[in-house]
């Protein structure tokens, strides 16, 4: 099927999801998890888009991540009720939490301290509310949490159950997993992963605490890990788009990648052998997560408006409001080739980067002309 009409219309630039990609993605790895016996809790980061959320979420009550309270708030205004909130929570956001409790909505909270379980507790008795209160499990020393065998994960777990709280789980992210570059690597690190929650899940059920659900997850690992036994729930979330660093990675390829960002050639400069689009860093972001990995894409993978890469061409600068593709040295290609006018498509480095620099996307359907306006819930 041709392109459709308005996707030469429309005003660049403008940030395209491929629908078809979208699913397909989605399909690969909720197929796979359902099969080794566990569950997608989506993490909804990517686009923040209650549209999009229809995709990943079968009903109102189907577990989701979110990243800041404004895309909590924003997914129950859209009537989801089942949503993790999967940073750690700073004392002063308990209000907006507590308001979410009181309106029936089943939220849940991530801590690692005893300050935080501290005015979890305070903030509990002094407003009548109980929290439900996940713990992050360190696993490869990535970013936050408490290691598995460690005194203070049982004193924290014995803080949080009974005071103000519930301890409802455990969750950990494999964020190192983002440095893997081989499948037994990422097999590995997947492992890596599912022991420590399981570790220290078995510490603290030892100790008298239920502490039913197990949350593990990151996409790299998500797509690798082999045994989900006594794991409850895996998180993902740029799995469903994808994007160049998880293709450095070695998760998906080219053609999965379901997320691009519509330009238009405004200049050539045929001495330095440069095409000039109107795709600057506030449309495609500063995000360079490709530049130590096997393959530099600079801000961004160059495709032609039906999305066939152009080998060994990359967005190579970029301005704010100017990207700047430089033709390699040894290209067949000439500036020639690219007239003012044409419109490239550009796949991101970090899907997640690039879709907060859009405050909606356009949706090319499959199997229709028809065109569709996802929206993005904005804030923290």
């Amino acid at each position: 099927m041709s392109n459709p009409t308005w996707l030469s219309k429309l005003e660049t630039p403008f940030l395209l999801i491929d629908e078809s990609r979208f699913i397909r993605n989605i399909d690969r790895l909720y197929n796979r998890i359902g099969l080794l016996g566990s569950q997608i809790r989506p993490h909804l980061k990517t686009l923040r888009s209650p549209e999009a959320a229809q995709y990943l979420l079968k009903d109102s009550s189907s577990p989701a991540t979110v990243s800041t309270l404004a895309e909590a708030e924003g997914f129950v205004k859209a009537g989801y009720t089942n949503i993790l909130y999967a940073v750690g929570i700073a004392p002063h956001k308990l209000d907006r939490v507590a308001n979410l409790l009181n309106k029936g909505i089943n939220i849940h909270i991530l801590l690692d301290t005893p300050e935080q379980a501290l005015a979890v507790a305070e903030y509990a008795k002094a407003h009548n509310v109980i929290f439900s209160v996940f713990i992050e499990i360190d696993c490869d020393d990535h970013r936050g949490g408490l290691q598995p065998d460690s005194d203070e994960l049982i004193k924290l777990a014995k803080m949080v159950d009974g005071n103000g709280a519930t301890l409802t789980g455990l969750l950990t992210h494999a964020g190192g997993s983002y440095s893997c570059r081989t499948g037994e690597q990422l097999k590995a690190a997947a492992k890596t992963e599912c022991d420590a929650v399981r570790q220290a899940a078995r510490r603290i059920r030892e100790a008298g605490i239920a502490c039913p659900i197990l949350s593990v997850g990151s996409t790299p690992t998500a797509h690798y890990v082999e045994d989900l036994t006594g794991i409850t729930e895996v998180r993902a979330g740029v799995f469903s788009t994808f994007d160049l660093v998880m293709k450095n990675v070695g998760v998906c390829t080219l053609d999965d990648i379901a997320m691009s960002v519509v330009t238009t050639i405004i200049g050539r400069n045929k001495e330095k052998g440069w095409i000039l689009i109107d795709a600057g860093w506030m449309a495609m972001s500063r995000d360079r997560g490709t530049a130590e990995g096997p393959i530099d894409y600079g801000y961004g993978q160059v495709c032609n408006l039906d999305g066939h890469p152009y080998p060994d061409l990359c967005v190579s600068m970029t301005n704010q409001e100017h990207g700047i593709i430089v033709l390699p040295s040894e290209s067949s290609m000439k500036t020639e080739d690219f007239p003012v006018g044409m419109r490239l498509r550009i796949l991101p480095n970090h899907a997640c980067a690039t879709a907060s620099m859009h405050l909606q996307y356009q949706v090319l359907k499959q199997g229709s002309s028809e065109q569709e306006t996802w929206h993005r819930i904005t804030g923290w």
